[in-house]
């Protein structure tokens, strides 16, 4: 039987159970979320549970069906990989203007992101948020907020959890992962814009959807 939270950030805390709980494939694509239940069950309201699942459905993970209240939204693996093809557009191409700008607080984001990585939990929501937040800091890096808000829109609620819940509980390859993000972030630093933005091509390469 699982814990009950602690009432301290209870939308928070709230939120990242659930998410875990998608990102794990513990709630399946389809799964209702019963309120009631589900409140009872972490020891909270009704309250910060909707709270939780308002901020769920902003990031295109669950949705309110009619007749059926909310549910983890279903995800077509065409729009997937449309996605993930988006983002091979667009983190390159944004990691070069990165390069090129050289500056600004978003490239000790990466860096600190990348030791946060290798010291981190097997924990899925942590090790999701730090590798979402390295991809998006990497386009804040760029300086341009379309770009920005064209991938946030991406990562997390198109394909950033699709492709992490096979791949979450694999610790070498979290810091696989850790390693080729330092790769990128130093060769922004170095303002070496051809590498910046190959190994940024070749990093989303390699992690495709699957089917």
């Amino acid at each position: 039987m699982r814990r009950q939270l602690e009432i301290r950030s209870v939308v928070d805390q709230v939120h990242a159970e659930l998410l875990e709980r998608i990102v794990s494939g513990e709630l399946a694509p389809g799964s209702r979320l019963r309120q009631e239940a589900l409140a009872d069950e972490l020891g909270v309201s009704r309250t910060p549970l909707r709270e939780a699942l308002a901020r769920l459905v902003s990031e295109g993970l669950v949705e309110f069906v009619p007749n059926r209240g909310a549910t983890v939204t279903r995800r077509d693996f065409t729009d997937m990989e449309e996605a993930w093809r988006a983002r091979l557009v667009i983190e390159p191409g944004a990691a070069r203007l990165a390069a090129e700008r050289r500056g600004g607080d978003a490239i000790e984001r990466m860096r600190e992101t990348v030791g946060r990585q290798r010291s981190a939990t097997e924990d899925v929501t942590s090790s999701f948020a730090l590798n979402r937040q390295f991809h998006l800091a990497l386009v804040a890096a760029s300086g341009n907020m379309h770009l920005l808000q064209f991938c946030e829109f991406l990562w997390l609620s198109r394909i950033g959890v699709p492709i992490f819940a096979r791949q979450a509980h694999d610790r070498p390859q979290m810091l696989a992962w850790a390693d080729e993000h330092e790769a990128i972030a130093e060769a922004i630093a170095a303002g070496n814009r051809g590498r910046a933005e190959r190994l940024t091509r070749e990093h989303i390469a390699a992690y495709p959807p699957e089917r």
